[in-house]
């Protein structure tokens, strides 16, 4: 797959839309957020006709909305005074006010995010075939690699026998060659107390032909998967989806096959965001298209508090209505859809089941779905109904009891008992 990055994706940018402004925006806005657009979603995925509105084009393409206006200019004056010392400076400034995680970035091979899981990040970033205009980690594109690789990850699993699952994350784990990735798979084998796998990818939709093309590693790659499912663990793909014109290319719907052919589940989850899939409509023929193919729906994400949001967030009331709406527009009850709404938070994955009314006022509902404290696992909490709220840490605890999930003064011991 070819992909396209600074100068030659601005060229093809003004080439496929015939407006050199886009092309000039783009060239701007790359400077601080790093994009690759891949073959597959140029040909196949991107209207180009209908850029800068298209969807997919605002989601894998750089345009200025991504910038604050002062932010825009800033680097775009900087470019035009030639002064590469200077943008230097202010593209890390802009990048370090983007970034999600102010603590600093972990750059770890491994993460034990939750008491039975472990998130390991494989020893190559930069990796995604189509990097997301909203994904939280864009900021830390560029930053430095992760250290470590599968020795790291054994060697957490040892200190931790009571981690059952693993997850591959990171950019894309499917972008390393099959042996890179096995690797990984056959260490995780040789562990017994691990039980279940995941992999984060967006290669079957983005990058079909890693699944398809008439090479050694591709059918490696099919044969280290099917070698998982064959073992009695439970493998899945996370595929991160966000709109319905990913599922039509032939060459998508042969790659998703030939991976459930290894026994490999498949499941879906992507964020609502602004100007891409904030239609019921859309979510609904998500649902419907991707359960004939033999997807599974598992989570819709509301849009991360990060950068991003400024574009492409949702006040959390509007996401609700959504996907009320799109429940029903699905169709037949056998077509299963993604749960209530969820954040990822310092927290854990907390759902957004509702708005319910108590006694001084509406409320958000929210549960804990997985919690960094075992002792949180499946609480349940309330938070005071704003409109325009679009993130957790925007929401106010509804009472002393409701800070053990909603962000508030530091807990104490009478606020967790009981």
């Amino acid at each position: 797959m070819t992909v396209l990055t600074g100068h030659r994706l601005a060229r093809l940018i003004a080439d496929r839309t015939g407006q050199p402004a886009l092309a000039h925006d783009a060239d701007v806005v790359g400077r601080v957020l790093p994009f690759r657009v891949g073959s597959h979603a140029a040909d196949e995925l991107i209207d180009w006709s209908r850029a800068p509105d298209d969807p997919l084009y605002r989601l894998l393409v750089p345009h200025r909305d991504l910038l604050a206006p002062a932010d825009f200019a800033a680097v775009e004056q900087t470019l035009r005074d030639g002064d590469r010392d200077r943008l230097r400076l202010v593209v890390d400034g802009l990048r370090e006010r983007l970034d999600p995680h102010p603590a600093g970035r972990d750059t770890e091979a491994v993460r034990h995010t939750y008491p039975g899981t472990l998130l390991v990040l494989p020893d190559r970033r930069r990796t995604c075939p189509a990097p997301c205009a909203s994904c939280f980690r864009r900021p830390q594109d560029a930053a430095d690699p992760v250290r470590g690789g599968p020795e790291a990850m054994t060697a957490a699993l040892a200190r931790h026998p009571e981690i059952t699952e693993v997850v591959l994350d990171g950019e894309d784990p499917l972008a390393l060659s099959a042996a890179q990735l096995d690797a990984y798979l056959s260490a995780l084998l040789a562990t017994p107390h691990v039980r279940t796998i995941r992999i984060r990818t967006r290669a079957p939709l983005h990058a079909p032909e890693r699944f398809l093309a008439a090479t050694a590693d591709a059918d490696d790659l099919l044969r280290a998967l099917e070698r998982v499912a064959a073992a009695g663990r439970r493998l899945s793909l996370l595929l991160h989806l966000t709109h319905p014109r990913e599922l039509e290319p032939v060459p998508t719907r042969r790659a998703l096959a030939r991976v459930l052919a290894t026994g490999t589940a498949l499941r879906t989850q992507g964020p609502v965001l602004r100007h891409v899939n904030d239609d019921a409509g859309a979510w609904a023929r998500m649902w419907r298209e991707q359960t004939a193919l033999g997807l599974v729906p598992y989570r819709m994400l509301v849009e991360r508090g990060s950068g991003a949001r400024r574009c492409f967030g949702l006040p959390l009331a509007e996401v609700l209505a959504l996907h009320a709406e799109a429940v029903r527009q699905r169709g037949g009850g056998l077509v299963p859809v993604a749960g209530a709404p969820v954040m990822s938070t310092e927290r854990g994955a907390l759902a957004v089941d509702g708005v319910v009314r108590l006694g001084q006022g509406p409320a958000f509902a929210l549960r804990a779905l997985r919690a960094r404290d075992p002792a949180l696992a499946g609480a349940v909490a309330h938070a005071r109904f704003d409109p325009a709220a679009r993130w957790w840490d925007e929401l106010t605890p509804y009472g002393p009891r409701d800070r053990i999930l909603v962000p508030g003064e530091p807990l104490t011991a009478a606020d967790v008992v009981g």
